[in-house]
């Protein structure tokens, strides 16, 4: 009975966590809409596109479901942490890939800076492939749930890439 009690409190702290992760990328991900709604049917639909350019519903959908992915890995990380020194820098790399993804749809669309939008997502996939690395030594399964996100922000990196050379 107090086995049962005791794995039922694990449980809803996990479940804690998870749902603070997923609020919290989720609201960085609100942000960066409200940026990207600014220019995304005005300014970006008059750029050249790289013939791989998926159609502009497909986004939405994407990055929601990779937010959601984001947050469940973060929750568990945090509900695995040790809180030594070394396990805090997996949060301090989750919390920089955070700020540099909001950061550049407000600098590619918000901005309407393509270039710079680049440099910055050229960073992102540095600040993602370190946060994979930190949480892997915490939580396999939170470093595996970050992979889908890591290759869509290559995909969106050549994207970026593609919209400067032909523009």
């Amino acid at each position: 009975m107090i086995k049962n009690i005791l794995d039922l409190k694990m449980k809803l702290k996990l479940w804690t966590y998870i749902t603070f992760g997923i609020t919290l990328c989720l609201g960085v991900g609100l942000m960066a809409s409200l940026a990207t709604q600014t220019s995304v049917n005005t300014w970006y639909q008059t750029l050249e596109k790289p013939f791989f350019t998926p159609p502009s519903w497909i986004f939405a959908p994407v990055w929601s479901f990779l937010y959601i992915l984001m947050g469940i890995a973060l929750g568990r990380v945090i509900f695995f942490i040790n809180h030594n020194k070394s396990d805090r820098i997996s949060l301090y790399y989750f919390g920089g890939q955070l700020l540099f993804n909001g950061l550049w749809s407000f600098i590619f669309f918000g901005l309407r800076n393509p270039i710079l939008g680049l440099l910055v997502i050229i960073f992102l996939l540095f600040l993602i492939q370190r946060t994979i690395k930190w949480f892997r030594i915490i939580d396999v399964l939170s470093a595996q749930i970050l992979y889908a996100y890591f290759i869509w922000v290559i995909f969106a990196s050549l994207l970026n890439a593609g919209i400067v050379l032909l523009n």
